[in-house]
């Protein structure tokens, strides 16, 4: 869902940040509520199913740091900037993980289990999206590069963060020096 929020953004900008700030706080009531043992129906069971193994009996953060990652990139970055990072988030992020859990192979060093094919899948999606909003051959292999950096980190939840803000700073970055 966070991939619509850039579509939403250009009808309304408020709107769509008064969402995500409405969204964060009802996941983060309910997941504190779920924590002291009452389940929320709805939201309770999906976060049960997406959660890891590693988030089973504390607080899963991972869609606390989505949310909070697509609304600073809209908070703080002008467009396409701010596109470029969430969609590197929704697309690249979400692609490079299912490729590595069902595909992924090769595991890179010093990235927590991040395999090569999950962060090729990263590279080539975050390309795709830089050349698609503007950004020139060098560039967006460059903005593409840092990204796939940023989703190799071990960083567990706070790749959400990482990843869109840093890709939205490089591709902001680039546009203001005319790369």
């Amino acid at each position: 869902m966070v991939g619509m929020t850039p579509l939403l953004a250009h009808y309304s900008l408020a709107l769509t940040e008064g969402f995500l700030v409405i969204g964060l706080l009802i996941y983060t009531l309910a997941e504190s509520l779920r924590l002291q043992g009452t389940e929320i129906p709805v939201i309770s069971r999906a976060t049960r199913l997406a959660s890891r193994q590693r988030d089973r009996e504390r607080a899963v953060l991972g869609p606390i740091t989505l949310g909070l990652g697509a609304l600073l990139c809209l908070l703080l970055y002008p467009e396409p900037a701010a596109s470029v990072g969430i969609y590197a988030l929704a697309f690249g992020d979400g692609l490079s993980s299912i490729v590595g859990k069902l595909w992924g192979r090769l595991v890179i060093p010093f990235t927590g289990g991040k395999t090569f094919e999950g962060s090729l899948t990263a590279f080539g999606v975050i390309l795709v999206v830089a050349l698609a909003f503007g950004a020139s051959a060098p560039v967006a292999l460059l903005i593409a590069a840092c990204g796939t950096f940023l989703e190799a980190l071990p960083l567990e939840d706070l790749d959400n963060l990482a990843i869109p803000l840093g890709t939205a700073l490089i591709f902001s970055a680039a546009t203001v020096i005319k790369l």
